[in-house]
């Protein structure tokens, strides 16, 4: 299926949890169809989207986006999709143990971008943010004095205790692509938050600059192929729950 290219399902217009397949794909330099920003007349768009929600396209069904088609096959959950494409370019550790941490800390990781998103929407995703803004308000303060800290203090001790370069193994996976990407979206949501507590993890700071040099992902971040961050995503900039205290 080498020749075959990616099919990317995920929402037009939003970077959200499909931007940690997209920086596979792009830091590997391989082919693949964003079928969310497609047109409907080329198969894409949101109706593609709908279609897949709905169990309308060919393959094991996927409960959501983002979804990923490669030939015959089809996978969701953003983790799996992740693995699958690291494991065939070269991002994912060879040997057994370090496969395992290496998904151990990708779930991690999911774990704490599902924290971020319950930031603005700690009630439920059928209310809108202004509907439960003063419960955000708490939840996101809460996040910021507590559970931020911590998520970052496991990251680092786990950089540290690797040698300081990589989370696992020897080489970048795509485990530090997913760190890289958390920490980008993080200091846009919480500029102030993320700025006090990146002080006691320079290692981190230090590995996001690494993942943004490398010659593929820079590129595609200064490219129109890169999804800003908006108020309609995962990480989302609402200046009142930007409160450390």
């Amino acid at each position: 299926m080498a020749e075959v290219p990616y099919e990317l399902f995920y929402w037009p217009g939003l970077p959200g949890r499909g931007e940690y397949v997209r920086l596979i794909l792009e830091d590997a330099g391989v082919p693949y169809v964003d079928r969310g920003r497609q047109s409907a007349e080329e198969g894409g768009g949101i109706e593609a989207i709908v279609a897949l929600i709905e169990g309308r396209l060919p393959g094991f069904a996927a409960y959501a986006p983002p979804a990923l088609k490669h030939g015959d096959l089809m996978i969701a959950q953003t983790a799996v999709i992740c693995r699958y494409l690291a494991r065939r370019h070269g991002l994912a550790p060879l040997d057994e143990v370090h496969d395992l941490h290496a998904q151990q800390l990708q779930l991690t990781i999911a774990d704490l971008v599902k924290e971020v998103h319950d930031t603005h929407h700690p009630i439920g995703t059928s209310l809108f943010y202004e509907q439960q803004k003063g419960e955000a308000v708490t939840a996101a303060r809460n996040f910021l004095k507590h559970r931020l800290p911590r998520f970052i203090d496991y990251f680092a001790d786990v950089l540290d205790a690797n040698g300081g370069d990589v989370l696992v193994g020897s080489e970048v996976s795509y485990v530090d692509l997913a760190m890289f990407q958390t920490l980008v979206g993080i200091g846009y949501a919480f500029p102030r938050g993320y700025a006090e507590v990146m002080e006691r993890a320079p290692g981190l700071s230090a590995l996001r600059a690494r993942i943004e040099a490398r010659p593929r992902l820079s590129a595609y971040l200064s490219s129109a192929r890169r999804l800003p961050f908006n108020e309609d995503g995962v990480f989302r900039r609402y200046p009142e729950l930007d409160r450390p205290e």
